[in-house]
């Protein structure tokens, strides 16, 4: 069964889905969220680091690991994908280390001079992108708008869950999806009661 409290996984999903309930508009947010998270990891491998770990990759290739805000970042959301759900966490926390070490590759290659211009069209493109899916097809603000913090930390997981829910029926526990699902659905009632109402 569900957790409770922060690590809530049928709360926070269903919030998430109350936002997402379109197939144009998931299909749009499978595509665009992780790559917002790995560009905002690739302009973060510039910030102060703790200390450095260099890597030989690949034979002649090689990788600065900068322990920064950017390893911070990706620790607190791979630890919190996991608390949420062992098993969908530990494949949401295995991406998260993946796009710090080939977003730290991809800065090491590039350089500063080039990664804030890379980082901002990718941000550009992807956060329009999204805008776009919510009001052309879920007619819906973004969740963002609404509660940031857990718009920003969850989306990369729920897009992952959903894919996983999607492609292999996957659920964390027996029953999740019907219940997450009754959820959505009274919170998108909800949300367009009090839409008819500023209405009339």
């Amino acid at each position: 069964m569900g957790k409770t409290g922060l690590f809530d996984l049928d709360k926070h999903f269903a919030f998430y889905g109350a936002y997402h309930s379109n197939p144009i508009n998931i299909a749009i947010h499978m595509i665009f969220v992780w790559p917002i998270f790995f560009t905002a990891l690739l302009i973060l491998y510039f910030t102060p680091s703790i200390f450095n770990v260099d890597l030989s990759l690949f034979g002649s290739s090689h990788v600065v690991l900068a322990f920064n805000v950017g390893f911070l970042l990706t620790l607190i959301y791979s630890l919190f994908y996991f608390f949420l759900d062992a098993k969908a966490g530990s494949l949401a926390a295995l991406l998260c280390f993946i796009c710090w070490v080939g977003s730290s590759f991809l800065a090491c290659r590039l350089g500063f001079s080039l990664v804030w211009k890379v980082v901002l069209v990718a941000q550009i493109v992807c956060w329009t992108g999204q805008f776009i899916g919510h009001g052309a097809f879920e007619k819906r603000a973004p969740a963002l708008l609404d509660n940031l913090a857990q718009a920003f930390i969850m989306a990369p997981f729920f897009v992952l869950l959903e894919a996983l829910q999607s492609f292999f029926g996957y659920e964390p526990y027996p029953g999740f999806q019907a219940i997450v699902q009754a959820k959505v659905d009274a919170e998108i009632t909800d949300w367009k009661d009090k839409k008819q109402r500023l209405v009339s």
